[in-house]
């Protein structure tokens, strides 16, 4: 098992509880929890079952009947509601012999299909019979994470605060990947993870199809462009998968996907056709749920101005090279390693993947324990001769000192010539001036090589590298 240390004690804990306990686990598609459920129960469930995407009641109810007969339950009858299926599961579990009872339903979003009645009948299982008890462990998860969290974890009614542990299974992090890669025996250094990481995120699914014996380049070539081409149809896989009504969700992504910076709620309202407020704002909170988007702010702004921006991996690397790809050359990313549109592409998706590791940043910068704040800021032109700024991070100490965060992936040590350090003075000064903080302000860069020492390298405070962000 790579990673998931506290997801595992998480669950090994409920498992050892003298209680009944009500585990959910939300996470995006592909993220590996199912796997890691499996792995931490060692397979060892009192009833497993899974849910199935596009299927009709009946034929999620027949699912459910074969799975108990199969499980153990010989004599279960026809199933006609989900509420007779429940009171089926209690009778099968009641005849099990002493002992922790796991049951494991995966892709709960999927029973719940029109008018079925799944919802209250869980709802009656789980506060009627399964809470009563001190034997039960009922773990539940799903890919469709909005559900999930208003069904379940937000939920209003008969579940509201019924869940006793939650457990949100992120993407993996840098280094995690460098484990996996170790043990995919995958012969990337960790630039190539680095790059992997860019394109594909830190989700195992995707990182288990690379193959070993071939770098980076030929496995992107494989996948995305060849003619396996086996990421080539995630895109719209991926957004069904998660909600049942992805237009509107499709089209803010699409939207912020043209808008590196982010955009406010209100600018995404007026730019969308027909899209109301609530409904706009309910597919943010949805997008953000999923890992998708993150919500910041700018410093010195309110909260009602928050930013929007996409910050998936792999949904970016979608726009930028595979949604309007032209011909058919399976070696398109090996030909195109060194060009002006991938190194560009670098640059930005390196900025994202800083974004994903804020703690191993706060880390190398010996910060870990200081309360900090994330933002960006985006300075405005003045009479006065002020530039547009843009910074994509800044850090907010709590020990008074704000950190302007400026992102470089080269491949050499990173040279700071006359020009830049020039551009890195002005936006410092610009920024003291236009916020007016009194907090000490300093400059520091993230290379991914490091930086090389010349005459204008000591006007950089803190220098975080590429190995820093494979900390943990």
């Amino acid at each position: 098992m790579i990673g998931r240390t506290e997801e595992l004690r998480v669950l090994r804990e409920a498992m050892e509880s003298d209680q009944s306990e009500f585990v959910v686990l939300y996470g995006r598609r592909r993220v590996g929890k199912t796997f890691l459920v499996g792995e931490a129960f060692n397979g060892s469930f009192a009833f497993q079952h899974a849910g199935l995407e596009n299927a009709s009641k009946r034929e999620s109810l027949e699912s459910f009947r074969e799975a108990l007969r199969r499980q153990g339950h010989r004599k279960c009858p026809r199933l006609v509601s989900w509420i007779r299926a429940f009171s089926e599961l209690e009778t099968f579990l009641e005849s099990l012999p002493r002992g922790r009872k796991v049951v494991f339903l995966d892709e709960l979003p999927w029973y719940d299909t029109p008018k079925s009645g799944f919802l209250p009948a869980f709802e009656s299982f789980w506060n009627a019979w399964a809470c009563l008890r001190r034997d039960v462990l009922l773990v539940v998860c799903g890919s469709a994470t909005s559900w999930i969290v208003d069904k379940v974890l937000r939920s209003r009614g008969g579940l509201h605060n019924r869940a006793t542990r939650q457990i949100p299974v992120a993407p993996f992090t840098l280094r995690e990947c460098e484990e996996y890669a170790r043990y995919k025996r995958l012969p990337f250094d960790r630039r190539q993870i680095a790059e992997c990481y860019m394109a594909l995120g830190g989700v195992a699914y995707y990182w288990s199809l690379l193959r070993e014996g071939t770098s980076a380049a030929q496995n992107f070539d494989r996948l995305f462009f060849g003619e396996a081409d086996e990421m080539r149809n995630e895109y719209g896989r991926l957004f069904s998968s998660l909600f049942k009504r992805p237009t509107r969700h499709l089209e803010i992504v699409e939207t912020l996907a043209r808008r590196k910076s982010g955009m406010t709620r209100t600018e995404l309202v007026d730019g969308l056709p027909g899209g109301s407020g609530g409904e706009v704002t309910k597919c943010l909170d949805e997008l953000c749920d999923c890992g998708f988007l993150r919500r910041y702010h700018r410093i010195g702004r309110e909260k009602k101005d928050a930013l929007y921006q996409l910050v998936d991996n792999f949904t970016l690397f979608h726009f930028q090279f595979l949604r309007r790809r032209r011909g058919n050359d399976g070696r398109f990313w090996t030909l195109s390693y060194a060009t002006p549109a991938v190194n560009a592409w670098r640059g930005l998706a390196f900025e994202r993947l800083c974004l994903w590791h804020v703690p191993q940043i706060r880390a190398a910068l010996g910060i870990a324990g200081v309360r900090t704040d994330v933002y960006s800021w985006r300075g405005r032109p003045t009479e006065d001769g002020d530039r547009p700024v843009q910074i994509d991070m800044l850090l907010d100490r709590g020990d008074n000192l704000i950190d302007l965060c400026e992102m470089k992936f080269t491949a050499a040590e990173y040279e700071l010539d006359a020009e830049e350090n020039r551009k890195l003075a002005e936006r410092a000064e610009t920024f003291r001036r236009q916020t007016g903080t009194r907090k000490g302000v300093r400059t520091v860069l993230v290379a991914a090589a490091g930086l090389k020492r010349n005459k204008y390298a000591g006007n950089v405070q803190a220098v975080v590298t590429l190995d820093d962000l494979f900390a943990f």
